[in-house]
């Protein structure tokens, strides 16, 4: 699913096409500037969001094999819920 057909699935509840894109973009906006604030979110039932801290490590680079440091950083993370893990089996 694109971000286009979840735009036309909540228009199917009774919004604009418009409308629709301004409630998906705003909930997405929302979650963005939560996680860049280090906020965690969580939708029960569904799952929830956070920023987790990735520690520096070595690496290879597959071309020469030469060993190189990946320094460490922040990336987001989502668990599902136990309704979704349901959900999907």
């Amino acid at each position: 699913m694109t971000k286009a057909d979840l735009i036309n699935s909540v228009a199917d509840m009774g919004l604009t096409k418009r409308r629709a894109g301004d409630a998906v973009n705003c909930v997405l906006d929302s979650i963005k500037e939560a996680l860049s604030r280090g906020e965690k979110i969580q939708l029960i039932g569904f799952g929830s969001f956070e920023v987790k801290e990735r520690s520096s490590r070595k690496g290879r680079n597959p071309q020469t094999g030469e060993v190189i440091n990946i320094p460490a950083k922040k990336v987001p993370v989502f668990r599902a819920g136990e309704a979704l893990k349901q959900a999907t089996r």
